[in-house]
């Protein structure tokens, strides 16, 4: 009787412990899995306005402008060197919104397309655990489509408008520092640019190439204009003067478009600084300037029949990838 007691004790003792232990088990499973899961939630919680992180992140590739659809590529580069590469890109509209993670952005390297003017972006690296490690400013994307982006407006810039929509322009709507395009022409930068009207045009390449290369034509590389000043640079020399408004000339061309120079007439300045200086953009009312051609010399009728030979500047500040982005868009 005792043995039997004795033998039931010890079942029902192993019974317990196997329980025990089974549940355990179980528990450390569970447990384990959790712990799986809250990694794996951190490890997408990329709320880049919850950390804060040093900037130490050059963003290169920006455009000094982007036009509406177009391709952005930019990389963020280290200004010291990390064994860290865990990347994500963040966009907010305005400084009042919170950072966002971009979807498919898990490199150094950031893709898209330009669709609001405004939109903050910036990178950020994290550490092996998932902490913001260092991050770049907030890089902003400047869309101008210049002429607009509307019906209407890409008609007025074709040469489509009536005489009632123009207006008489101040010459601050061309203010700035302007370089020519000429040289970029010469030295077989915009061959992209040719072969791009080509595809649509009604010249090949190399008829385009000889069309602006007698359009583009000048000796003056550099203008300055500022508070009515005019200052033309050519090869080593420097002229200019004090140019006011002379009104503007509608006319028409032969291939049924239209076209409006805005004219300045010298008030003071030096000897060879040109009586007068007309200015086309494609723009019949006032608003901001973003390239123009110009037509100068001091004969202000015989000026307004030339229509070969047209000196066309963008701004200094814009490289080659700019200049040839640009008139691409256009």
């Amino acid at each position: 009787m005792k043995k039997w007691m004795i033998n039931l004790t010890s079942f029902l003792l192993l019974s317990f412990l196997l329980v025990a232990c089974s549940g355990n088990e179980d528990e450390q499973v569970d447990g384990a899995e959790n712990h799986a899961d809250e990694e794996h939630e951190h490890d997408h919680d990329d709320d880049g306005h919850s950390e804060e992180a040093p900037e130490g992140i050059t963003i290169e590739g920006v455009a000094d402008h982007y036009h509406t659809g177009d391709k952005i590529e930019w990389t963020a580069v280290l200004d010291e060197d990390s064994n860290f590469d865990h990347w994500h890109w963040y966009s907010r509209e305005s400084a009042d919104d919170e950072w966002e993670a971009i979807s498919g952005q898990t490199t150094n390297t950031f893709t898209g397309e330009a669709e609001m003017n405004g939109l903050e972006i910036k990178a950020v690296l994290y550490n092996d655990s998932h902490e913001a490690s260092v991050q770049s400013a907030p890089t902003v994307v400047v869309i101008d489509d210049h002429h607009g982006h509307d019906e209407e407006s890409q008609q007025i810039y074709n040469g489509y408008f009536e005489d009632e929509q123009v207006a008489d322009r101040d010459l601050s709507d061309f203010e700035g520092d302007w370089q020519s395009v000429y040289p970029y022409l010469l030295s077989g930068d915009l061959e992209e640019v040719f072969e791009h009207k080509a595809e649509d045009g009604d010249k090949t390449a190399e008829e385009y190439k000889e069309y602006y290369t007698i359009g583009y034509e000048t000796d003056v590389d550099h203008i300055t204009i500022e508070d009515n000043v005019v200052t033309f640079y050519e090869d080593e020399k420097e002229y200019g003067g004090e140019y006011q408004s002379d009104g503007y000339e509608i006319l028409n061309y032969e291939a049924g478009n239209r076209g409006v120079r805005f004219v300045y007439e010298l008030v003071d300045g030096s000897d060879e600084a040109p009586k007068y200086i007309q200015f086309s953009d494609h723009n019949i009312f006032p608003v901001e300037s973003h390239h123009f051609h110009l037509y100068w010399g001091d004969d202000r009728v015989e000026l307004l029949e030339e229509v070969t030979n047209w000196p066309t500047y963008y701004p200094s500040s814009l490289d080659t990838d700019g200049i040839v982005r640009d008139m691409l868009a256009h």
